[in-house]
């Protein structure tokens, strides 16, 4: 897919690893719809993107507001070309801890926005991009998911947080197979430690911690080479139903 005069639905692009792909995206010429809860920045970065970017207040779990996103994205820019999934939530709670079992409701909360969210988005949006007509490869459009690294090294207190993650990691490959009738590419990034709004909220001591446990660079992720690598995806054709861990070579600890 070719970025310049394509349009990509980026969720959770009103901060952190969704804004810097909506950033990087308009610098190359392509056109952005930044999915994110209305009470967030995405009417103000919208605007300081220009007129290349609109903002569609949406949940991710809303069949009705996904898909009022996706109509406003066809109707500001003509078609939807790809999705890059970057909404999710986290929470940190043992199984079993001091006040007892886990909140059931934390977890199916975790779940509901970052799987379900997810597969809302892919499924809404791949009907409409099944619409387009396929480039020379017979492509109509290419998907980005975002998990972690926490699907595979998960840490204590992550449970639900690496369940909801590694669903993402386990629905890769069906779906790409699932769409590759209709043109559709579907790949995922899991993250490692990353230097986003999440992790700024914790104390400097504890990030610069966490950042000593990156073998090579021993450094938190910049957005920006997450973005980066979310756009490569859209561009390489042969890249399709495959998870890529974007980590600095981290294996997270237990804890």
């Amino acid at each position: 897919m070719r970025i310049e005069g394509s349009t990509t639905l980026v969720t959770g692009g009103a901060s952190g690893l969704g804004r810097a792909t909506a950033e990087r995206l308009v610098a190359h010429g392509g056109h952005v719809v930044l999915l994110d809860l209305p009470r967030s920045a995405g009417a103000d970065v919208a605007r300081q993107l220009g007129e290349r970017a609109v903002f569609a207040p949406a949940d991710v779990t809303s069949a009705e507001e996904v898909g009022a996103a996706i109509e406003a994205a066809v109707g500001r820019f003509g078609a939807l070309h790809a999705v890059v999934n970057c909404a999710g939530v986290a929470i940190a709670e043992k199984t079993v801890g001091k006040r007892g079992p886990a909140d059931l409701g934390a977890f199916s909360l975790v779940i509901q926005v970052n799987l379900i969210g997810t597969s809302n988005v892919i499924r809404l949006a791949a009907a409409r991009m099944a619409q387009n007509a396929p480039n020379a490869d017979g492509e109509r459009g290419v998907i980005v998911n975002t998990a972690s690294v926490a699907a595979f090294d998960g840490q204590i207190g992550q449970a639900a947080y690496s369940a909801s993650k590694g669903g993402i990691v386990g629905m890769t490959l069906p779906i790409a197979r699932d769409l590759a009738e209709v043109g559709i590419r579907v790949c995922t990034i899991a993250p490692g430690l990353f230097d986003t709004p999440l992790m700024g909220m914790l104390p400097e001591p504890a990030r610069l911690s966490l950042a000593k446990q990156v073998p090579f660079p021993s450094r938190l992720g910049r957005p920006a080479e997450y973005a980066a690598l979310a756009c490569h995806i859209l561009e390489n054709a042969m890249l399709n139903g495959e998870t890529i861990r974007l980590d600095g070579a981290i294996r997270m600890q237990p804890r």
